[in-house]
């Protein structure tokens, strides 16, 4: 079996199932398991990376409206890997290569491998990806056990959440791009819910959508995490240290009471596969470390 992924949640998946031997091909921002940085990058884009946030966003908005896609497939390279399988996505076009540019390349290719195009909105989609990536690339039984240690983990952490008071579950504000702020959608506001917060920016189930300050402000969240989609931690902490004298930011509740928490928004949020759960257990420590004392920390 010969596997192409091009995104990192889908590489994940793979790896996951024990089937690394089996990717010939990544995208660039492929690097987990970090033996996958060793494999041919059949992507790649013209996006800068080491930029301020609003200089990144900006680009980003431009190509949009421009028509323009914002990552390149190789195709040659991707003919001459010969994959029997090829992991895509339909979920968002800011995130990896679009589907259109996928199909158009398929036509071009030399043969036709399986198509398994993702596109999960909440939780229960990434057990169903899980399940087509290990049918796909003949790893069913690998995927079922996958599936139910996920699952047991977030039932784990759901229980423990149940003896938490309604009261006692604060209000939190899940942001994942910091300029302009973003809200984190899709799954995240689950995850925080089954940690035991309210979600007071996102809604589960549909994309993260573009918020001013005042918005922020006016929902002023008892809890800020702040999860940048691209970054890890560190970075994702520079953003957040120079807004620390800004306004609306400094008067924000969750600012003045400390209770900001920066995570590796790529490890453990943005990404649509296995260390979903690592984000949930690392929200239901922060929130209630009492209740989930023993819960694994992401």
């Amino acid at each position: 079996m010969r596997v192409v992924t091009l995104l990192p949640s889908a590489t994940e998946i793979v790896a996951a199932l024990g089937a690394e031997a089996d990717l010939v091909g990544v995208s660039h921002s492929c690097d987990y398991p970090t033996t996958v940085t060793d494999l041919p990058s059949v992507t790649s884009t013209s996006l800068p990376t080491d930029v301020a946030s609003t200089i990144i966003d900006a680009a980003v908005r431009a190509e949009l409206n421009a028509g323009a896609s914002l990552y390149q497939l190789d195709v040659p390279l991707l003919a001459s890997l010969r994959p029997d399988v090829i992991v895509s996505q339909r979920l968002c076009d800011v995130c990896a290569v679009a589907t259109g540019d996928v199909v158009k390349a398929l036509a071009e290719l030399p043969t036709q491998p399986m198509l398994v195009d993702l596109s999960p909105m909440r939780l229960q989609d990434i057990f169903t990806d899980i399940h087509a990536v290990g049918r796909a690339i003949g790893r069913e039984e690998e995927a079922a056990a996958l599936s139910s240690s996920m699952e047991q983990r977030l039932l784990s952490v759901a229980v423990r959440t149940e003896t938490v008071a309604a009261s006692m579950r604060p209000s939190v504000g899940f942001l994942e791009w910091l300029d302009p702020p973003f809200s984190g959608g899709h799954w995240n506001p689950e995850l925080i819910e089954l940690a035991g917060g309210r979600s007071v920016l996102g809604q589960a189930g549909e994309a993260s959508r573009t918020l001013t300050w005042e918005d922020v402000a006016a929902a002023d969240p008892h809890v800020l995490f702040v999860a940048v989609c691209g970054y890890d931690e560190h970075r994702a902490q520079a953003d957040v240290d120079a807004l620390a004298t800004t306004e609306p930011w400094a008067s924000l509740q969750a600012v003045r009471a400390g209770r900001v928490y920066v995570a590796n928004g790529d490890a453990y949020f943005a990404r649509p596969g296995p260390r979903v759960i690592d984000g949930l257990e690392f929200l239901a420590r922060t929130l209630h470390p009492t209740v989930h004392a023993d819960t694994a920390l992401a």
